[in-house]
């Protein structure tokens, strides 16, 4: 008898969730409660169900909202994994994800088929993630850095109102090295996904203006 996977792959999505905690880029992992790879750590993910989902992005936003309590204005897809042997189930695709939460918003919270959570240094996840979870992540990081080098502002890991210190130390966090700050607010200024408020906020020095992002803003 021929089973199911051999005449349909498993179709499956995986999501990079990535904030910035404590000043360094974290992602967030989920420690496994079923079969395959139980306890092991893996990016939030799960299976297409076509009953449920129009889009594998609304697969991701059910996979999110179910095992993290997380929902999301925003999502990027960034490459697809397919191949026989990347899942023991048998002949698997699967979607690979990325989005921003702002610190305000990563309170995760364990859920159906999780284990546990944990947001950790993408630099230096320091465990074996399961499937081919980390070559995922690796590319990823790659990608939210391309955008970041190519212009793209990642307005959506900060606050509804911040100031363009703060913008430039979250791309510094990203990128993994400082910026000039001169060079950096010549850039800013090219920039309509930025808009000033009449709000200041008080420093050792100056008052530096408060800033929004554009409401139909989009990483």
């Amino acid at each position: 008898m021929i089973k199911n996977r051999e005449l349909f792959p498993l179709v499956s999505v995986d999501i990079a969730l990535f904030s910035v905690v404590d000043e360094c880029l974290k992602v967030l992992l989920v420690k496994r409660a079923q079969e395959p790879e139980v306890g092991q750590w893996a990016l939030p993910g799960g299976v297409l169900k076509p009953h449920l989902d129009n889009s594998l992005e609304a697969t991701a936003r059910r996979v999110l909202a179910d095992k993290v309590a997380i929902e999301l204005p925003h999502l990027q897809e960034v490459r697809t994994y397919s191949g026989p042997d990347r899942d023991p189930r048998g002949w698997s695709i699967a979607v690979l994800f990325y989005a921003l939460l702002p610190l305000d918003k990563t309170d995760a919270v364990v859920r159906n088929k999780v284990e546990a959570v944990e947001w950790v240094d993408v630099v230096s996840p320091k465990r074996r993630l399961a499937f081919d979870h980390s070559e995922q992540l690796e590319v990823a990081v790659q990608k939210l850095r391309a955008k970041v080098t190519a212009d793209v502002l990642p307005l959506h890991l900060l606050p509804e109102h911040f100031t363009l210190s703060q913008l430039q130390k979250v791309v510094e966090i990203i990128l993994g090295h400082p910026l000039d700050k001169s060079s950096f607010r010549r850039r800013l200024k090219t920039s309509d996904d930025i808009i000033e408020t009449d709000e200041f906020v008080r420093g050792a020095q100056r008052p530096a203006q408060v800033f929004r992002a554009r409401q139909d803003f989009t990483f």
